[in-house]
């Protein structure tokens, strides 16, 4: 169901990674292992953890401009050649789509990051590395954003692979598969939505501005949720990282609550670098310089 990197040439000639095995496999099966990233424990056959999370409160993936680049060169998979997308925010799209949980818990995603099963992320064969997308369950209308990170699935027509958190979050986990929209996500023009106090450079459109420009503190805001306890349960995350305060600012907007979550303030370029650093090293994303207002 997935791809990693393109490691090195098989006896049988073809480009394989631990990925793309996965590619390779079937559906999820129901059953699993014991917890994700245990030692000794990783499963012959991919299934969900042996243990339940409550995945309501995992906050969904926060869209964030990328500054990068972008991974969407052409390769070539079982003898079929795919040519990525240079851009994928006017992306949509409906098919099947499937999930992949402990057999690939912590191994390399095709972008270099650790898998995890209860991240909001997944893999799709053409959109650009990283992308944000929006999934709805056009069974039961649930809809989830998550971060394009990984290429897959390529045994199958589905047209993308969700992590298992989302396929949960979605209500397909049990069943394996669901009938889906998949639509591109543009992550200036959801942070402008979302994120009163974004700090963006007009050019080019999706560079954040990465050092103060007036006397006024900057702080950098990871989300912004309508839901306080999915905002409190990515601060605790978060403090767990970084080495400064993180703390929740709800604020009005468009009529409702939103539970803004920041950390600093931020004293000078290089404490923002290594806060960049760390959160992306943690899986959680890169963060948006804003003044705290």
């Amino acid at each position: 169901m997935k791809m990693s990197l393109l490691l090195s040439m098989r006896t049988a000639g073809v480009c394989l990674s631990l990925g793309l095995l996965a590619a390779c496999s079937s559906s999820p099966q129901v059953g699993g292992s014991g917890a994700p990233g245990s030692p000794g424990t990783r499963p012959l056959h991919d299934g969900p953890p042996g243990y339940d999370m409550d995945v309501s409160t995992i906050p969904d993936a926060i869209p964030t401009p990328h500054t990068g680049a972008y991974k969407a060169a052409p390769y070539t998979v079982l003898g079929k050649h795919y040519t990525p997308m240079q851009d994928g925010r006017s992306y949509r799209e409906k098919g099947s789509a499937s999930w992949y949980g402990t057999k690939f818990h912590g191994q390399h995603t095709a972008n270099g990051e650790d898998y995890d099963l209860y991240g909001m992320t997944a893999a799709h064969k053409t959109l650009p590395l990283p992308s944000y997308v929006r999934v709805t369950n056009l069974e039961n209308n649930r809809a989830v954003i998550v971060r394009v990170n990984d290429r897959g699935p390529f045994y199958s027509d589905r047209i993308i692979d969700l992590s298992y958190a989302a396929a949960k979050k979605l209500g397909y986990a049990e069943k394996g598969i669901a009938n889906v929209l998949v639509e591109g996500i543009d992550p200036v023009a959801w942070q402008r939505q979302n994120n009163p106090g974004y700090l963006v450079k007009t050019d080019p459109p999706q560079e954040v501005l990465p050092t103060p420009q007036s006397a006024e503190a900057l702080y950098f805001q990871v989300g912004a949720f309508s839901s306080g306890p999915a905002a409190e349960q990515l601060r605790g995350r978060l403090q767990n990282v970084v080495n400064t305060t993180v703390f929740v600012s709800p604020v009005q907007h468009n009529a409702q609550t939103l539970h803004r979550v920041r950390l600093g303030p931020v004293a000078s370029q290089e404490e923002a670098q290594r806060m960049m650093d760390a959160l992306r090293s943690a899986n959680l994303g890169s963060a948006t310089l804003v003044t705290n207002n």
